[in-house]
């Protein structure tokens, strides 16, 4: 964790909020979920092979609130786990914990253990704000109408009043519910004491660059002192696959957006380690590459979050390990297929199952362990791997949840077999592919 003077911006409407003594973000983090609080030190071990690489790549543990709901625990169990494995492993550089995708209702219980809050509007997106709001936001930002020019972004924009008349309709009663997120945080953790993300990916379409920008002038405004953005890309995030989409197009979003994020830094004051971050980013091995090459170029940082990844490589070591461990990986797949309506309808956006790819559970009954865990491991050049197999479990941890000892006896028990997969899932398929190429040692 790490506090830090932001640098006196230029100009900007933010002035008076960002001049603050600050937690600051580190350039690159990691978001990291551990459903059920056992693998904090085989993610930290991730983190220090990556450091010996010579990338410095801080850990973010984050749990939403449907999480734990999920699983019944509380957020102390969050920062529990994490302080205990940064103790085990003498680890000195940054971390964190993040109270994931709260809002108003549900923020209070992440309030003392957490020292990083993920803003989620989605419910507010789209609901047009108030006439008089949206009238005076344009009245105060002249400079987003008519030719809209922003370094690196090759061909100016040529923006309307009508046009940001629109997007602030779409955006504004959004940002302004993210200020009064930020503020009851503020007022019981003090301003400066804790790092702000706001969550704008969870909507119809992804984000132009104009609308990017008039959403990051709407931040400044509300004196939200964001350290992340989640925008919306074009394509598919689904959970725990690639990414599915127009690669080139996504290589055009991404560098675009890392252009208004330098623009909007010095235009308005924003923090001058705003960040992009990706959402629903574990196993996009495609866009590894891509977002490698284009943050160099703009000196910019970057965090991702993994999230359920790591309740799958708990599953694939239970599996690997055989006898019990095995058994109740094939009892959570048949019970899987059984309610496999009841689990999936509250990701219908972010998964494509094609059910006839899935196995009955007689036949993943018969399975050894090398076929469960080939199935369900993302290596896409094994043939066994079945995506819609590893989409279904992802999906499906409130299962093991319901097993309570028993499955987290077994994690104790096989504590050394799936601590390895934990650790190179993170490591060898995230961190090193993202930030310095394929290859690396051996976990």
């Amino acid at each position: 964790m790490l506090w830090s003077i932001q640098a006196i911006p230029e100009s900007g409407v933010g002035d008076n909020v960002l001049h603050l003594l600050m937690l600051t973000l580190e350039k690159y983090s990691i978001g990291v979920g551990d459903r059920f609080a056992h693998q904090a030190k085989a993610q930290l071990r991730a983190c220090q092979l990556i450091a010996q690489d010579g990338v410095d790549v801080v850990p973010v543990w984050n749990k939403s609130n449907r999480e734990h709901s999920f699983i019944g625990s509380e957020p102390s169990t969050v920062l529990a786990a994490a302080r205990e494995a940064v103790e085990a492993l003498d680890w000195k550089k940054g971390w964190h914990v993040d109270a994931d995708h709260i809002g108003l209702k549900t923020v209070d219980r992440f309030i003392p253990h957490s020292d990083f809050f993920t803003l989620d509007v989605a419910e507010a997106i789209g609901q047009r704000a108030a006439s008089a709001d949206v009238e005076a936001f344009i009245q105060r930002h002249p400079e987003l109408i008519g030719t809209l020019s922003i370094p690196r972004i090759q061909e100016p924009f040529q923006v309307t009043r009508t046009q940001i008349e629109r997007i602030a309709g779409k955006f504004l009663l959004a940002v302004q519910e993210a200020g009064k997120i930020y503020r009851h945080i503020a007022g019981q953790k003090g301003a400066g004491n804790f790092i702000t993300e706001v969550s704008m990916d969870e909507t119809d379409s992804p984000q132009t660059p104009t609308e990017l920008l008039v959403i990051l002038a709407a931040i400044a405004e509300e004196g939200i002192p964001a350290q992340t953005i989640a925008p919306k890309f074009t394509g598919r995030f689904n959970k725990g696959v690639d990414y599915a989409g127009d690669l080139a197009q996504f290589e055009r979003e991404f560098h675009d957006d890392l252009a208004v994020i330098a623009f909007a830094i010095r235009r308005y004051g924003l923090p001058i380690n705003l960040k992009l971050s990706v959402h629903s980013g574990s196993d996009k091995f495609s866009l590894y590459p891509i977002i490698r090459r284009a943050l160099p170029k703009f000196e910019a940082g970057l965090h991702l979050k993994t999230a359920g990844t790591t309740w799958l490589e708990e599953l694939i070591g239970l599996a690997e390990a055989g006898g019990e461990g095995l058994a109740l990986a094939k009892e959570i797949y048949a019970c899987a297929i059984e309610h496999i309506d009841e689990l999936t309808g509250p990701y219908a956006t972010v998964i494509d199952i094609d059910r006839a790819k899935l196995p009955s559970a007689a036949e993943a009954h018969g399975w050894t362990s090398g076929q469960f865990s080939g199935a369900l491991r993302h290596d896409q050049k094994h043939s066994l791997f079945n995506p819609s197999f590893r989409q279904l479990l992802h999906v499906s941890f409130k299962l093991a949840a319901k097993k309570g000892p028993r499955y987290l006896d077994l994690l104790k028990a096989h504590e050394e077999i799936v601590g390895r997969n934990v650790t190179e899932n993170l490591y060898a398929r995230h961190l090193r592919p993202l930030f310095v190429g394929e290859g690396g040692r051996t976990v």
